[in-house]
């Protein structure tokens, strides 16, 4: 928690920081790319910095640790930890970055907020800084240990075994550990990370939910091609559909995530739209695998049936289960009979009591349902989810 002389410092002065933070990051990605430009070409997306959300990301972790550090002052925002901790330690986040981390931080909120920055603010704001990353480092520590790997040291090479493509845009890629030995294991919802040497000799890193039923020995992964739009053309994306054959090796992480399917018995509700099916995918093969009537709401949205990937698998999964019940919506269903036409209305469907729901897709498609399903009484610790990219929905949770 904050110290007492800390706390009132805060409080005071989170309005103003937090109406600058989006001039300090900017200035403080600028500062660190400078000193450390191998940063921007081997860790961090640069998609996400060209548009910019990757500043904002960074802005709403902060503020919204410092307004949670105010409001439960005898509470750890733990969720919104987790989260960062396990994509950090997918890119291989190591303790030292920290340190950097601060001295450029700091040096943007002082060039920007100028004499604003007495010692005693500046002391307050480095104690959110601090209570901030090393309760990270912790958590990254342990995940660490867990995953078998040295700080920093999540990368193994993959061979693809097979290469599947699923729609015009999405291929799946089959992966086992280069040496022929089985894949380790992993928790329905999990993703991996994965590093490919562009044209230019940039390494760029993206994330990947892992869409097979664990404990089979390898690992399977989908991959739908950013193509440009409102943003820049993805870059790993394109390099893996133009590049990713079978034979191929790749650069993979372990393991990580904090979205996956709880044990136990309880109903729930899974859902998606677009890509954002793959991580419902492995926690469907689980619960196949386990067996049981559980009740499981399967939704998912997309914009046609030929652009769904894995829908014939998500059918065949669904039909499987006695406790499961698939609702599909396309904004073009084309002549599927079974589907709605246009976007998932949640008040059409029977929601048992208790249901536990996970989410995965485009954020404005998770922010509807979300919001249909708070309004619906579901309490807001009971729905999950998950963000691929800059996580722009820290702290917006109740």
């Amino acid at each position: 928690m904050l110290s007492e002389q800390s706390a009132p410092v805060i409080r005071a002065t989170l309005p103003v920081v937090g109406a600058a933070i989006g001039e300090i990051t900017e200035l403080f990605y600028k500062k660190l790319f400078t000193d450390r430009p191998e940063l921007l070409r081997d860790l961090f997306n640069r998609g996400n910095q060209a548009s910019g959300e990757q500043q904002q990301a960074l802005a709403g972790s902060i503020a919204a640790f410092a307004g949670m550090l105010l409001e439960h002052p005898d509470a750890r925002p733990d969720a919104m930890l987790s989260r960062i901790a396990h994509k950090h330690a997918s890119l291989g986040v190591t303790s030292e970055q920290y340190k950097l981390v601060h001295q450029h931080l700091f040096a943007a909120i002082v060039e920007v907020l100028g004499d604003a920055v007495t010692e005693e603010v500046a002391a307050a704001w480095d104690e959110v800084y601090w209570l901030m990353a090393n309760a990270l480092i912790a958590v990254e520590a342990r995940l660490y240990q867990e995953a078998g790997s040295a700080e920093g040291a999540t990368w193994r090479p993959m061979e693809i075994v097979e290469r599947h493509e699923e729609t015009a845009d999405a291929v799946s890629l089959v992966l086992r550990p280069a040496g022929g030995t089985p894949a380790g294991a992993f928790r329905p919802g999990q993703y991996v990370s994965v590093q490919v040497e562009l044209g230019d000799g940039a390494r760029q890193i993206r994330q990947y939910s892992l869409s097979s039923a664990p404990g089979t020995g390898q690992w399977r992964i989908t991959v739908k091609r950013v193509r440009s739009g409102a943003g820049p053309e993805g870059e790993v994306s394109s390099w893996l559909h133009a590049h990713a054959r079978t034979g191929g090796v790749l650069q993979v992480s372990a393991p990580f995530g904090d979205l996956v399917l709880p044990e136990g018995d309880g109903p729930l509700l899974l859902a998606s739209a677009g890509i954002g099916c793959t991580p419902m995918l492995s926690m469907l093969h689980h619960l196949a695998a386990q067996g049981g009537d559980r009740s499981v709401t399967v939704v998912h949205a997309d914009r046609a049936p030929a652009d769904h990937a894995h829908r014939d698998e998500l059918r065949r999964l669904a039909a499987g289960l006695p406790g499961a019940a698939l609702h599909l919506w396309y904004e073009e269903p084309g002549d599927d009979t079974a589907a709605s036409r246009g976007t998932v209305d949640l008040a059409a469907l029977d929601l048992p009591e208790g249901v536990t729901a996970y989410l995965c897709g485009p954020l404005p498609f998770m922010r509807a349902v979300r919001g249909d399903l708070l309004r619906r009484g579901v309490p807001a610790r009971d729905v999950h989810y998950e963000v691929f990219g800059p996580d722009l929905w820290l702290g917006s949770e109740d």
